[in-house]
């Protein structure tokens, strides 16, 4: 990939413009506080919550999640993927979501999934699919209807978001329903791989191959044959994720994306706190795919 308007390098990646856009911790400086706070609130969510924490829904190395039951019976279920680079991060840090999306009526599963580079994005995915199908199995138990499954994700996590919608569920297991995702929500979804590749401190992790780019970038897969994916990013993120929005929208179509909305002043961290923000635009699109 070359940066644009660079005719010199045009068939070379430029990796120092790529490690500039793709890097948040460095394009937010104060990023340690959102970490921080969002640990503190979500272990008061955990205390103060009914919630089963560390349910396993496989076998494989950090396949955990932490359910919480809806207030009312039948009601949407929500599973919400963290994002990190599929390198970093914890369904323990982001508990914090959950009052919001409860009070919007649905029950909330927050898988954890293993690490790079002990696993490849590949892996991930198909840990991901197994935390889906345990919802939809436990829908009963959580309070939700096994009909109105709902993902949800940040970052990497928004790339898995829209990877579920994409599944063929009754491939990996006949017993599931081809259409077990009604609709996703990515923010600040991370929709093609191909930049990864050359941007040094994420490939050196990641080792992503062409092969895995072309299986795991929902952009380079056709559109799901049903559901809608909304996809969100902030205002203040870099170029390259503005650029993914768009690109996921043109890649699907508008009546599987109808939305790929950039929301001003927010930035790749600010951005996950207005879902948990009632009254702002994030929190009223999910509030539209769980009505």
């Amino acid at each position: 990939m070359a940066r644009p308007n660079d005719s010199s390098r045009r068939d070379l990646p430029d990796t120092q413009w790529l490690e500039r856009l793709y890097n948040n911790l460095q394009r937010v400086p104060d990023h340690g506080d959102y970490f921080a706070r969002w640990a503190a609130e979500s272990a008061l969510v955990r205390r103060s919550l009914p919630c089963q924490l560390d349910v396993r829904y496989g076998d494989g190395v950090g396949e955990t999640l932490d359910a919480f039951a809806a207030a009312r019976p039948r009601s949407p279920i929500v599973v919400f993927i963290h994002g990190g680079y599929w390198k970093a991060m914890d369904k323990s840090q982001h508990s914090f979501v959950v009052p919001a999306l409860r009070d919007l009526g649905a029950a909330v599963v927050v898988p954890n999934y293993a690490l790079a580079p002990k696993v490849g994005i590949p892996d991930i995915t198909l840990q991901m699919v197994r935390a889906v199908a345990w919802s939809w199995r436990h829908a009963r138990t959580l309070g939700g209807d096994a009909r109105r499954i709902v993902v949800m994700g940040h970052s990497a996590g928004g790339q898995l978001a829209a990877m579920m919608l994409a599944c063929a569920w009754n491939r990996f297991d006949p017993a599931l329903p081809p259409r077990l995702v009604r609709a996703a929500l990515g923010i600040s979804g991370l929709y093609d791989l191909q930049p990864l590749l050359h941007t040094p401190s994420l490939q050196e992790v990641l080792r992503l191959t062409p092969r895995q780019v072309q299986a795991a970038s929902p952009a380079r897969l056709p559109a799901p044959a049903h559901g809608r994916l909304i996809s969100v990013v902030g205002g203040e993120e870099s170029s390259e994720y503005l650029r993914l929005n768009r690109l996921i929208q043109q890649a699907w179509g508008r009546e599987r994306v109808p939305v790929a909305a950039v929301l001003p002043g927010l930035n790749h961290f600010s951005i996950l706190d207005t879902l948990a923000t009632p009254r702002s635009r994030l929190y009223r699109l999910a509030a539209g795919l769980l009505a």
